[in-house]
């Protein structure tokens, strides 16, 4: 492999045509999967320089911390990127639940035979 980006040690994220990268959330203690939220460059840079999770909401257009409003902050425990570097992980230490919802995962509901339930 020669693509820098993909062995290299320099952060360098591969936005989309948005300029957004895919940040999925883990929590830090069990390593459950709490939710999937975009950065845009602003966005990670002050994910970065805060310690606390900050997203890019599509639907309002503007940068958002997690927890801006209800006090559940995300606080970065580690980030890693993927091998091409289109996708961030989030480890992270929940301050209360991470869903709008209420619930601790926005992935509280599995599918079977082609029908939600809470899981």
């Amino acid at each position: 492999m020669t693509d820098d980006r993909e062995t290299g040690l320099e952060l360098n994220p591969k936005f989309d045509a948005n300029g957004l990268v895919t940040a999925v959330v883990t929590d830090a203690a069990d390593g459950a999967v709490l939710m999937v939220g975009h950065m845009n460059a602003e966005a990670l840079a002050k994910s970065l320089e805060t310690g606390t999770a900050v997203f890019f909401s599509r639907s309002r257009q503007r940068l958002w911390q997690k927890g801006e409003s209800s006090g559940n902050l995300l606080i970065i425990k580690e980030m890693r990127v993927d091998c091409d570097q289109d996708a961030i992980l989030v480890i992270a230490e929940p301050k209360g639940p991470t869903c709008h919802t209420g619930e601790r995962s926005c992935f509280y509901r599995r599918l079977t035979d082609g029908k939600l339930e809470r899981a």
